[in-house]
């Protein structure tokens, strides 16, 4: 596993802001990391990074222990902080190159080129970091943490404030990365989870009440089951009334219609045999799954209040 968590713990004073969490990510993995404000997000990827030492716990990268081998495992971590912190004074390619030398990069310049062409940086690199817009230093930033070639990417909110164009450039550059690198990312865009993610990791209150592939974390609620039906020619929404066991209808269109019924009473049968009767033909038929930004809210929702 490229990030190992086991029981991983941290308080500040009387307020516990991660409560003994555990969870992997293989490689070539781009996993979501969510939560509402004051979860313990950036708190959990600050002590993977060794940022901040935890109070109890264990995190291994790529086999090296954070704690016991820090350089060896921070050689390996590639880190955007949510302030991504730059020297605005600084032009790109200088910056890039100072951060290389840090790091000790062979061949610093093929290097620095090498990233610049990646993140898109090539217009803008021979400009002042602080003439950049948001969207451009989000790529130094994202430069930044590449230069060394880690094995692993933590991004902290990569996306946050950018304007839609941008988005998707950015978006689309963490989709190219993640073929070859683990990449763990923190985002409040649910879409952008959704587009961009294989895996999702919620996180309320320091725990975490969600670890699951996109797709299944996808699926229709327990107590519903919700059906979208396209027509060949528009109907009535009152001829839906005759079938026993629907509990809602709505009508998106003369002829697109969305139905909630009991999963334990199958509708079908009924709805074929009523759609037949009135002489029309069902084109297309749906379940409409629950998106992450649902699941999100049920889950934290239903962790504060208890």
């Amino acid at each position: 596993m490229s990030i190992e968590v086991h029981s991983l713990t941290k308080t500040f004073g009387t307020q516990v802001a991660v409560d003994h969490i555990n969870f992997s990510v293989g490689k070539g993995e781009i996993v979501g990391f969510l939560g509402p404000n004051g979860a313990g997000k950036s708190t959990t990827m600050k002590m993977i990074t060794g940022y901040l030492l935890p109070d109890e716990g264990n995190i291994s990268i790529c086999g090296l222990d954070v704690l016991r081998q820090p350089i060896e495992s921070r050689r390996k971590i590639g880190y955007l902080p949510e302030s991504n912190p730059l020297y605005y004074d600084m032009y790109v390619k200088e910056f890039l190159s100072f951060i290389g030398g840090i790091y000790r990069v062979d061949q610093r310049m093929k290097k620095v080129e090498e990233v610049i062409e990646q993140t898109g940086l090539g217009e803008e690199q021979s400009k002042k970091i602080g003439q950049l817009s948001k969207g451009y230093k989000q790529r130094v930033g994202l430069a930044h943490a590449l230069i060394h070639d880690p094995e692993v990417l933590i991004l902290d909110e990569p996306i946050s404030g950018l304007d839609p164009n941008q988005l998707v450039e950015i978006r689309d550059l963490i989709l190219e990365i993640g073929r070859s690198k683990t990449v763990l990312f923190s985002t409040h865009i649910m879409q952008e989870v959704e587009a961009i993610c294989d895996r999702v990791i919620i996180i309320n209150k320091g725990k975490i009440v969600a670890d699951d592939l996109i797709d299944k974390l996808q699926r229709p609620s327990g107590d519903k089951e919700i059906l979208q039906i396209l027509l060949d020619r528009p109907l009535s929404i009152d001829a839906f009334r005759q079938i026993n066991g629907l509990n809602a209808i709505n009508s998106l269109d003369p002829a697109v219609f969305v139905l909630e019924f009991d999963p334990s009473q199958d509708i079908r049968p009924a709805l074929f045999e009523m759609v037949k009767r009135m002489d029309r033909k069902i084109l297309e038929m749906t379940v409409v799954h629950e998106g992450v930004e649902e699941v999100f809210r049920k889950l934290t929702e239903d962790n504060r209040s208890s």
